[in-house]
């Protein structure tokens, strides 16, 4: 078996007992990062063996992971927060597993978005995920698209881009288009900005961004 397991992406205290249960079942968990996840399982005193399993090695990884699977081996993946997979290492693994014909789950748990979507005041019952744009070719002419798409729009963004990004939003999208901006979920400083995309433009050239983001935006409206 596959296991998929969201980590907590701040707070410790949002890891299900299911996961910290399969953490002690499995044969062995692939971390995203061995840096960051060492402090979660030994915070949990998870003794499982664990390895990397990154953007940079796993392709060359899948291949010996999907015989210690075929050989009746149980392994869950963990990226540094969230979901694997979104936004994150998983996808490429768990489309072998399946061409397997490996039994996969993905057990339901922490991801930013859906509580970024949630507290953002915005309609949430249909939406648009766009994870993160792409960095260069193609990131302004998918801004572009999005401008007219009539669903609530969900993005991540680093602290480097946030104005970047909203110099890029305001022509397409308008300047007095609702955004929520939400920074730093389940951690100590976590806050939400509520208002234009051009009020968040003045309010994070006063307020240097820090840490990870969240940006949902209106959808269009004729």
């Amino acid at each position: 078996m596959l296991y998929l397991i969201p980590t907590p992406i701040g707070n410790l205290e949002d890891i299900t007992l299911r996961a910290l249960r399969l953490f002690k079942e499995v044969d062995l968990i692939l971390v995203e990062d061995t840096r960051v996840s060492s402090k979660l399982l030994n915070h949990f005193t998870i003794e499982t063996p664990y390895t990397s399993f990154h953007m940079h090695n796993e392709h060359q990884k899948t291949p010996n992971i999907i015989a210690q699977l075929k050989e009746g081996r149980n392994i869950a993946v963990i990226s540094d927060a969230g979901t694997p997979g979104i936004s994150d290492p998983g996808f490429l693994l768990v489309r072998a597993a399946l061409e397997a014909e490996i039994e996969v789950q993905c057990l339901p748990g922490p991801t930013a978005l859906i509580p970024a979507l949630v507290q953002s005041g915005l309609p949430c019952e249909r939406f648009v995920f766009e994870g993160f744009l792409p960095p260069k070719k193609g990131r302004v002419s998918r801004l572009e698209s999005l401008a007219t798409e009539p669903k609530t729009v969900v993005l991540y963004e680093s602290p480097h881009k946030l104005l970047k990004l909203f110099d890029q939003m305001v022509p397409f999208f308008g300047a007095a288009r609702s955004v929520a901006v939400v920074r730093e979920l389940s951690k100590l400083y976590e806050s939400t900005f509520r208002g234009t995309l051009a009020e968040a433009h003045t309010f994070f050239l006063e307020h240097k961004p820090k840490g990870e983001f969240v940006i949902v935006v209106e959808g269009f409206k004729n």
